[in-house]
C-alpha cells in the first residue's frame, strides 16, 4: 500500500512533529499569553508607534485657526447630539442643541485642535483624562469626534470649503480612529525588538514550509502523484 516507506514515514514523522510545535504554541507560557496572542499583541504594539500623527497633524491645522465656520449637523439621536455638544463647550465653541440638531460656530483650528489633543491623551492610554473633560467614556468621545468630523466634513464640502473639508477628514482617518482603534494598546517602535521581529517573520516562512513538505512527502511516500 506504501510505494516509499522512507518517504511516507519521513513525512508522518514531520507532521507528527508540526503539530506537537502547534500545541505548545498554544500553551500560555508567556505571562498567561500563547505565542500566538504575544506575537498578535506585539505587532498591533509596532503597528501602533508607526501612527502617532497628532503632533504633525496639530501643525497642519493651525493655519484653520483664523477660519470661522457656522455649521449646522443632524445626528442619529438626542443623545449623540447632547454628548456631541459637551466636546464643543470645552473649548469655547458655541454649539446650540434642538433635538437631533446641532448649530455649531466657531474658529475650525480651535475644533480640530480640540479633537486632536483628545487623540493624542487617547494615543497615550490616558483615557482618564476625557473621562475627566467629558464624563463619559473615552472610546464614546471619540466615537463623538469621529460622528462629528464626518458631519463636519459633509457640511464643509457642500458650503464649497473643500480645503477645510480634506483637513477635517484627515484629523478623521489619522487622529481619531487611529487613537480609537490603537486605545490601550502599548506602542513600540520596530528598531526596539528588531530580533524578535526578524525571527517571528523568519519562523513563519519556516514553519509554513515545514508543513508543505509534510504533506509532500507523506502522499508521495503514499503513491500519490500528478499525471498530465
Amino acid at each position: 500500500m506504501i510505494h516509499n516507506k522512507k518517504e511516507f514515514y519521513g513525512g508522518a514523522g514531520l507532521l507528527i512533529a508540526f503539530f506537537v510545535v502547534l500545541f505548545f504554541m498554544f500553551q500560555p507560557i508567556y505571562h498567561g499569553h500563547n505565542a500566538m496572542e504575544y506575537l498578535d499583541n506585539l505587532y498591533n504594539s509596532i503597528s501602533k508607534g508607526s501612527v502617532e500623527y497628532a503632533p504633525a497633524l496639530k501643525k497642519e491645522t493651525s493655519q484653520y485657526s483664523a477660519l470661522n465656520v457656522d455649521l449646522t449637523m443632524t445626528y442619529d439621536s438626542d443623545v449623540e447630539a447632547k454628548q456631541s455638544t459637551m466636546l464643543f463647550s470645552t473649548v469655547g465653541i458655541t454649539a446650540e442643541q434642538k433635538g437631533k440638531t446641532l448649530h455649531v460656530s466657531g474658529s475650525l483650528g480651535a475644533i480640530l485642535d480640540a479633537t486632536l489633543t483628545d487623540c493624542d491623551a487617547m494615543y497615550h492610554n490616558k483615557g482618564d483624562i476625557l473621562q475627566a473633560k467629558y464624563s463619559m467614556d473615552p472610546r464614546r468621545a471619540m466615537f463623538n469626534w469621529w460622528n462629528t468630523l464626518k458631519l463636519m466634513d459633509k457640511e464643509l464640502k457642500a458650503q464649497g470649503e473643500f480645503e477645510a473639508a480634506k483637513v477635517t477628514n484627515t484629523v478623521e482617518k489619522k487622529g481619531v480612529e487611529a487613537a480609537y482603534n490603537y486605545y490601550k494598546v502599548e506602542p513600540i517602535h520596530i528598531s526596539e525588538k528588531p530580533g524578535l521581529v526578524i525571527f517571528s517573520l523568519a519562523f513563519y516562512v519556516f514553519y509554513t514550509l515545514w508543513y508543505g513538505f509534510a504533506i509532500l512527502f507523506l502522499f508521495e511516500g503514499w503513491g500519490l502523484r500528478l499525471s498530465h
